[in-house]
Protein backbone atom coordinates (compact mmCIF):
# COMPACT_ATOMS: atom_id res chain seq x y z
CA UNK A 1 0.00 0.00 0.00
CA UNK A 2 1.67 3.54 -0.73
CA UNK A 3 0.57 6.49 1.17
CA UNK A 4 1.83 10.06 1.59
CA UNK A 5 3.76 11.64 4.47
CA UNK A 6 0.90 13.80 5.17
CA UNK A 7 -1.29 10.98 5.14
CA UNK A 8 1.37 9.43 7.62
CA UNK A 9 0.66 12.39 9.78
CA UNK A 10 -3.00 12.59 10.38
CA UNK A 11 -3.55 8.82 10.77
CA UNK A 12 -0.55 7.30 12.23
CA UNK A 13 -2.21 4.55 14.22
CA UNK A 14 -4.23 3.39 11.59
CA UNK A 15 -1.26 2.92 9.42
CA UNK A 16 0.78 1.33 12.00
CA UNK A 17 -2.27 -1.65 12.84
CA UNK A 18 -1.55 -2.12 8.91
CA UNK A 19 1.53 -3.03 9.03
CA UNK A 20 1.12 -4.76 12.20
CA UNK A 21 -1.60 -7.20 10.33
CA UNK A 22 1.05 -7.71 7.81
CA UNK A 23 0.66 -4.71 5.07
CA UNK A 24 3.49 -3.05 4.00
CA UNK A 25 3.09 0.51 3.90
CA UNK A 26 5.09 2.65 1.27
CA UNK A 27 5.66 6.21 2.58
CA UNK A 28 5.97 8.94 -0.11
CA UNK A 29 6.49 12.43 -0.53
CA UNK A 30 5.94 14.00 -4.39
CA UNK A 31 5.48 10.69 -5.83
CA UNK A 32 8.86 9.46 -4.71
CA UNK A 33 9.41 7.09 -2.24
CA UNK A 34 10.64 7.80 0.47
CA UNK A 35 10.70 4.53 3.26
CA UNK A 36 8.22 1.97 4.28
CA UNK A 37 7.20 0.38 7.36
CA UNK A 38 7.09 -3.61 7.42
CA UNK A 39 5.54 -6.14 10.16
CA UNK A 40 8.11 -6.80 12.71
CA UNK A 41 8.81 -10.48 12.02
CA UNK A 42 10.64 -13.00 14.34
CA UNK A 43 13.48 -15.24 12.59
CA UNK A 44 10.35 -17.99 12.33
CA UNK A 45 8.42 -15.94 10.57
CA UNK A 46 5.71 -15.24 13.05
CA UNK A 47 4.74 -11.64 13.86
CA UNK A 48 6.17 -11.98 17.65
CA UNK A 49 7.42 -9.96 20.19
CA UNK A 50 8.70 -12.80 22.86
CA UNK A 51 11.84 -14.65 22.46
CA UNK A 52 15.06 -13.45 21.60
CA UNK A 53 14.51 -12.52 17.89
CA UNK A 54 16.56 -8.95 18.29
CA UNK A 55 20.39 -9.86 17.18
CA UNK A 56 21.95 -7.09 19.11
CA UNK A 57 20.89 -9.62 22.30
CA UNK A 58 22.98 -12.56 20.88
CA UNK A 59 26.08 -10.18 19.57
CA UNK A 60 28.55 -11.05 22.70
CA UNK A 61 27.45 -14.67 22.86
CA UNK A 62 30.47 -16.76 21.39
CA UNK A 63 33.37 -14.48 22.66
CA UNK A 64 35.83 -16.70 24.28
CA UNK A 65 37.64 -13.39 25.88
CA UNK A 66 34.71 -12.33 27.75
CA UNK A 67 33.08 -14.72 30.72
CA UNK A 68 30.30 -12.72 31.94
CA UNK A 69 29.26 -10.04 29.93
CA UNK A 70 27.47 -7.91 32.71
CA UNK A 71 31.02 -8.06 34.20
CA UNK A 72 32.90 -6.81 31.26
CA UNK A 73 30.34 -3.59 30.71
CA UNK A 74 30.25 -2.75 34.15
CA UNK A 75 34.28 -2.42 34.06
CA UNK A 76 33.99 -0.32 30.94
CA UNK A 77 31.95 2.43 31.89
CA UNK A 78 33.97 2.45 35.26
CA UNK A 79 36.80 3.83 32.54
CA UNK A 80 34.61 6.60 31.59
CA UNK A 81 36.34 9.91 32.54
CA UNK A 82 33.70 12.43 33.30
Amino acid sequence: MKITAKELRGKPGQIIEMASRGTEVVITIRGKKLARIIPYASKKGNYSDKGNEDEIFGLWQNREDIENVDDYMRNMRKRRAF
